[in-house]
Order: structure tokens, then C-alpha cells, then sequence
């Protein structure tokens, strides 16, 4: 059986390959302690926690707050749930979608929020307030009493808003695609 000159570069290729990686691992080795001290993950600081958990709190909210208001508040508005309203079914399933999606980013700013004292304290009165919202996306998805569900979504985003601003981490609205809504 005679090989071709492709076939015997082909296989000769990984090997080779392998040996110059292995070389040059070797060749970059150095004192033990000084890559265990690089390569370990350095403490952040309480000031850096607190701006991190800042920083996610209003990351969350703000794509709750904008799902809320480009897929709930804004076709309510426009009429998009009463019945007979053309496009109602998919503008209620949206509806629904963002609900679930507000409902998720608001239980994970809670969560951020707690590793900011003052955002904290801010946020912890609003707990009942989001918990309340867990079954409504499903009451949006039927169409079941929309002007309560639209109106229990909008207040407990601008509560939620209020009480990142008094704490200062500014909630603004940052609209999901929907793609990013399917996902949830």
C-alpha cells in the first residue's frame, strides 16, 4: 500500500504539534511559588463587593424593567391585550415571556442587592412585592385579568427603581430582544 504525501504529513502533524507545546511548557516553567502566587485569585476589597453587587443589582433590574415596559406596559397601552385586538394571542405570549423574564432578573437583584448594606436596606421592604409576581406571567399568557398583572408588574418595577436611585445605583431600562426573551 503505497501513502500519499498528504496523508503522511497528516499524521505526522499532531504528533509534532504536541512535542513543541510540550516544549514550550517546559521551557516557561519558573520558581513553583511564583506561578501559585500569580495564578491565585486575589480577595476584592468590601468597596469592590459592594460596587459589584451595585453593579449587578442595576444590570438586573434594568433588563426587568425594560422587558416590563417594551413587552407589557407598552402594548397594554396600545391595546394589544382586549379581545379581538389584532396580534392579542402573541402579544399576550410575550407578555407572559417577559413576565417569567422580570420576574427571574428581579429575584437575582434582590440577591445582588444584599451584598450592598444601603441597597439592601432599600430593596428588602420590595421581597413580597416581587414573590407576588411569580403566577402572573401565566395570567398574561390567558389574557386573565391583564389590567391588575400590568398594573402589579409596573408598580413593583418603579418601586424597585425608587429604591435603587435612594440607595444610588440608578435603574434605567435596558429592552431584551426577543430572542433574550425566549430564553428567559
Amino acid at each position: 500500500m503505497l501513502l500519499s504525501a498528504a496523508t503522511v504529513r497528516r499524521s505526522l502533524v499532531a504528533p509534532v504539534l504536541c512535542g513543541a507545546l510540550l516544549a514550550g511548557t517546559t521551557a516557561c516553567g519558573g520558581d513553583d511559588d511564583a506561578d501559585a502566587a500569580s495564578s491565585s485569585p486575589s480577595a476584592s476589597s468590601s468597596a469592590q463587593k459592594q460596587k459589584f453587587a451595585k453593579t449587578r443589582f442595576v444590570a438586573n433590574a434594568g433588563i426587568a424593567a425594560g422587558a416590563t415596559y417594551q413587552w407589557i406596559v407598552k402594548p397594554f397601552k396600545a391595546g394589544k391585550f382586549k379581545k379581538g385586538a389584532d396580534g392579542r394571542k402573541f402579544a399576550l405570549i410575550k407578555a407572559g415571556l417577559a413576565g417569567t423574564l422580570a420576574y427571574n432578573r428581579l429575584k437575582a437583584a434582590t440577591k445582588n442587592a444584599k451584598g450592598d448594606p444601603t441597597l439592601s436596606k432599600a430593596v428588602a421592604p420590595l421581597t413580597a412585592g416581587i414573590d407576588s409576581l411569580k403566577d402572573l406571567p401565566k395570567k398574561l399568557r390567558k389574557g386573565d385579568s391583564t389590567d391588575s398583572v400590568v398594573n402589579s408588574f409596573d408598580d413593583v418595577i418603579n418601586k424597585v427603581k425608587d429604591a435603587g436611585k435612594g440607595a444610588g445605583a440608578e435603574v434605567k431600562n435596558k429592552v431584551p430582544s426577543a430572542g433574550e426573551l425566549a430564553k428567559g
